[in-house]
C-alpha cells in the first residue's frame, strides 16, 4: 500500500484527456472563451466608433496629410516643444519649451565682490 502511494506521488501527473484536448488545452479554451465574452461589448463599441470617426479620420488625411507631413520634415526633435494649444478661435500654438541655457549672444552680469546696491 504505501508502495503504491510513493510510487503514485512520484510519478508525474498525467492530465486526461477528452476529444483527444488535454486538461490545458481545455482550461485554456474556457479561459480565451470568457475573455472574448467580456471583451464583446468594448469591441463592439470600438467598432461603432471606427465606423462613425473613419470617414471623418479620412477626410482629415486627405486635406491636412501634405502639410503635417512636410511639418515632421522640419522639426527634428517633437520633445523640445509644450503640447499644442488650441485657441477659441481654431488656431493651434505649438510653442518651443523654454530653454535652461542662456542665448549665446548675451553675457553674463559681473558679480560684485560683497557690496549690495540698495
Amino acid at each position: 500500500m504505501i508502495s503504491s502511494i510513493v510510487g503514485a506521488l512520484g510519478a508525474p501527473a498525467v492530465a486526461q484527456e477528452d476529444n483527444g484536448k488535454s486538461l490545458m488545452e481545455q482550461g485554456a479554451e474556457l479561459f480565451f472563451e470568457g475573455l472574448r465574452k467580456e471583451m464583446e461589448p468594448a469591441l463592439d463599441e470600438l467598432l461603432g466608433l471606427a465606423d462613425d470617426f473613419g470617414p471623418a479620420m479620412q477626410s482629415f488625411f486627405e486635406e491636412m496629410g501634405p502639410a503635417l507631413a512636410e511639418l515632421a520634415g522640419e522639426i527634428q526633435d517633437w520633445s523640445v516643444y509644450e503640447t499644442p494649444e488650441v485657441l477659441p478661435n481654431g488656431d493651434i500654438i505649438i510653442r518651443k519649451k523654454p530653454t535652461l541655457d542662456p542665448p549665446e549672444d548675451v553675457e553674463p552680469e559681473e558679480e560684485s565682490e560683497g557690496a549690495t546696491d540698495i
